[in-house]
């Protein structure tokens, strides 16, 4: 283990609870039958999109999140500040970004955190380089347009930096997860602040986003957390067993500062805000 990476005290038997009341059998079958077909299904379009422009693969990217968090019955409720926006990963009205690419920068919880940020935001995500040899899902990632990092490599981090610099120059919002590993979703990780210097060298404005899963009694649900030495295959299995998972998308106002360590302080006390220490929610404006 490189002593260089963050480690998160998260584990699957402290910070995992089971569902009180999950979806019958034959519907999990379902939703599993459906997001495999899913994945299958965006084999073809992610080889083609390989040969098309980064905004054409991010939008294919955008619709295909949409299909597999649907298949896996995931609802997204987005918010702009506290204000409701929009509704359910079927009908989800994709949020517009500014004129100006932004470096997205969110909390880490789940593997279903890039689907869900490209799904509300469409924009290139910033990936490790180890996701690139997974079976499928690298595929899917490549074309979709993903950044890849080697977090093993300090000395190949100021070109990875250099990559999302370029990206966001040319247009193109880059999402970034900056504590570096997952949380159970209750508390965060401090954000490393390299990435941040890719918005600062581009001028790049940054749009914190906060996520959150909920239950269906709207409390916080950790059955969506991805940690410590948790498998991808249990983890899939909590979620399409679970009854009405909802994803609460918060996005909040950028921040500014004039160096990296400040910009990703800020970006973090702004996400904890809503996190760490949620306020009450005023009543949902109707979309």
């Amino acid at each position: 283990m490189n002593p260089w990476l963050p480690v998160a005290p998260c584990m699957p038997a402290t910070c995992l609870t089971p569902p009180a009341a999950g979806v019958s059998r034959p519907r999990r079958a379902l939703r599993l039958a459906a997001v495999a077909l899913s994945v299958l299904a965006g084999v073809v379009p992610a080889l083609l999109a390989r040969g098309s422009g980064t905004a054409g693969r991010v939008r294919l990217a955008s619709l295909w999140s949409r299909l597999v968090l649907r298949a896996l019955g995931v609802r997204i409720e987005v918010r702009r500040g506290f204000t409701f926006l929009a509704g359910s990963a079927a009908g989800l009205r994709v949020v517009p970004v500014s004129e100006a690419a932004p470096l997205i920068v969110a909390n880490h919880v789940s593997w279903l955190d890039p689907l869900v940020m490209s799904a509300v935001l469409p924009s290139r995500p910033l990936a490790k380089h180890e996701v690139r040899r997974w079976p499928l899902i690298g595929l899917l990632a490549a074309g979709a347009g993903a950044l890849f990092i080697d977090r093993d490599r300090l000395s190949a981090l100021p070109e990875a930096v250099g990559r999302v610099a370029a990206a966001l120059g040319e247009g193109h919002p880059v999402t970034a997860f900056p504590e570096g590993t997952t949380w159970c979703g209750r508390e965060m990780g401090a954000f490393r602040p390299a990435v941040f210097q890719a918005a600062l060298d581009a001028g790049a404005p940054v749009r914190p986003v906060a996520i959150r899963y909920l239950g269906p009694d709207g409390l916080p649900a950790g059955v969506a957390a991805y940690v410590g030495d948790d498998t991808l295959p249990a983890s899939m299995l909590r979620v399409a067993a679970f009854r009405r998972l909802t994803v609460e998308v918060t996005l909040l106002p950028p921040v500014q500062a004039r160096d990296r360590r400040s910009l990703a302080w800020a970006a973090e006390s702004s996400i904890a805000s809503v996190v760490i220490a949620p306020a009450v929610h005023g009543v949902p404006v109707a979309a």
